[in-house]
Formats: C-alpha cells, structure tokens, sequence
C-alpha cells in the first residue's frame, strides 16, 4: 500500500477512533507530509525502506531549522504514532524511530487565567446579541467544566441534561464521562437556547449544541477565533488559547481545596501524573506571591 493511502487510513484513526481535536489531527497530518517530503529528497520513495539512518537525518533537519523542542517532539510523536499504527495494520516495520532518542518538551507550567482575568472576560461577552448570548454559555460552559474544545463542539442536545445540571462528553480515545456543571453556566445555557440559538438555526437542522452564525456545528477554530475575540474585547494582554480555560478549571478547584483524584476525573485524565502539573502551578502561584509580598522575602 502506498504512504499516502496508510497516511489516509491513520488520519481517518485518529480522527474517529482516537477522538483527537481538530488541532492536533491538522499538525499530525502536516507533520507526516513534512517528513514523506524529507523521505523523497532522501531518495526513499517506499515507506517499508525507511532506517534508522533516515530517522536521525530527518530529527538533524529539525534541529538544524532551529525549531523548539517542543515542536519536535511533537513531530517526532506524530511519526512515531504513523508506525505503530502503520505496523499493525500494514505490517510496517517501526524500529527506525522506536529506537530514537526522543527529544523531551520543555518543562512549562500551564499557563492560566487568574479569577480577576476570567471576570473582565465574562464582562467581554455580556449583550443582548444572539452571538453575545452564544459566546456568554460558550465561555461559562467551558470554564464550568474544563472540557477539552474538541468535546465541547461534539456536545449535542441530548447530551445536556439541565434537571441535575450534567453534560455527557466523549473524551480521548472514545471515553465518556459526565461533568457536572453550576448555575452561573445553567443560566447561561437556558437563555441561549431559548433566545439565541433559535435565531442561529435559520434553515439548518441537527442538534448540535453550540453553532456558529450560519446555524452550522462550530468548530475547533471557529471557537479559538470567538475566544481571541473576547480577549481583545476585554483589553487583556496576554494570548489566549482554549485550553487556558482548561488549565484556570484545573488550578482553581485546586487553589479552593478540591482534591487531585476529583479533579483527574472531572477532566478525564487517564493519569494522575497528567492532573499532578496543577499542583505545581498552585506552588508556584503562592511562591511569586509570598516574594512579591512579604517585607523580607
């Protein structure tokens, strides 16, 4: 088989098997297109002749285009995932890059928004417009929940059941679990469904819950955009990404006392060591405090 049509059937994986986000399933397949470019200059035109000579080229051009760390790990995943992938359903052989030296990501503590930030951000987004209603029960869902994106634009109707205030998400790898939500994003909901989704809707007809203004299921970047928007709207200086909103869940039921195996399972980790980061966000947190602080600090 050749690469593009493995490179098709692994995509397709991911995408539906693996339940990987809009922005992680776009810089996979960019990732692989790069190194199947690499391979041809190298003169490998058959996924099956790739050596591990090959690997440590392609990890050498990384670093020779100066790229971060980061990004190359991310890469070097990518390729990684393609083979194992790749060698169980197409019997390829995947020691070139098993055997690699696997760069590791910078330490970097999640960034954040603090309490005071998120409210100026809620501030942004309060009208009496259909998209200030929508962008209101966007955002208090979010930060009610600290769902990842790409649950959150898969929510349908019937997935929301506002009696017990619950949402069901399907996590990574096909996993469902049920978070439970508060009555700042309950009321949120409410008046978006009756007031402004409607209006959305126009001609459309399926029963996603969060649509953009054509009435058509909001996506990934749909919901980076509304949230960038929000932010120059509130004049803070900082960038944001959705998963800011995931990471100011996290640190904040921590900072207010919640214990870390509750917080694992409210956001669908599969390990503790993954929820363990917030932790050291809270002790860096109370760290810059007490310097800024204290008198002989």
């Amino acid at each position: 088989m050749e690469k593009e049509k493995m490179l098709e059937s692994f995509m397709s994986y991911i995408q539906l098997e693996k339940n990987y986000s809009e922005h992680t399933v776009h810089h996979y397949s960019h990732d692989l297109k790069d190194f199947f470019l690499f391979l041809n200059t190298e003169g490998v035109l058959d996924i099956r002749e790739v050596e591990y000579i090959h690997a440590r080229n392609y990890m050498t051009k990384l670093y020779d285009a100066k790229l971060s760390r980061t990004t190359v790990s991310r890469k070097i995943s990518a390729i990684r995932s393609f083979f194992r992938y790749g060698n169980r359903e197409f019997g390829l052989d995947e020691a070139a890059f098993r055997s690699l030296f696997h760069p590791k990501k910078e330490e970097r503590l999640p960034q954040f928004f603090y309490e005071e930030e998120l409210a100026q951000l809620f501030k942004s987004v309060q009208g009496d417009d259909k998209l200030s209603i929508r962008n209101t029960a966007l955002l208090e869902l979010l930060y009610a929940t600290g769902m990842r994106v790409s649950e959150c634009v898969s929510i349908r109707l019937m997935d929301l059941d506002q009696t017990i205030q619950i949402v069901k998400v399907m996590g990574k790898g096909r996993k469902e679990r049920y978070i439970p939500y508060g009555q700042f994003a309950q009321d949120a909901l409410e008046h978006y469904l009756e007031e402004a989704r409607p209006k959305l809707m126009k001609k459309q007809n399926h029963d996603y819950l969060f649509v953009n203004s054509r009435g058509e299921t909001v996506t990934d970047r749909g919901i980076r955009h509304i949230l960038s928007e929000c932010m120059k709207k509130a004049s803070i200086n900082s960038s944001i990404y959705p998963h800011m909103i995931r990471h100011s869940f996290a640190t904040h039921l921590i900072n207010n006392g919640a214990d870390i195996r509750t917080v694992q399972e409210l956001l669908g980790h599969s390990h503790l060591s993954s929820t363990q980061v917030y932790t050291h966000v809270t002790k860096e947190h109370l760290r810059n405090t007490y310097l800024k602080s204290h008198p002989r600090a």
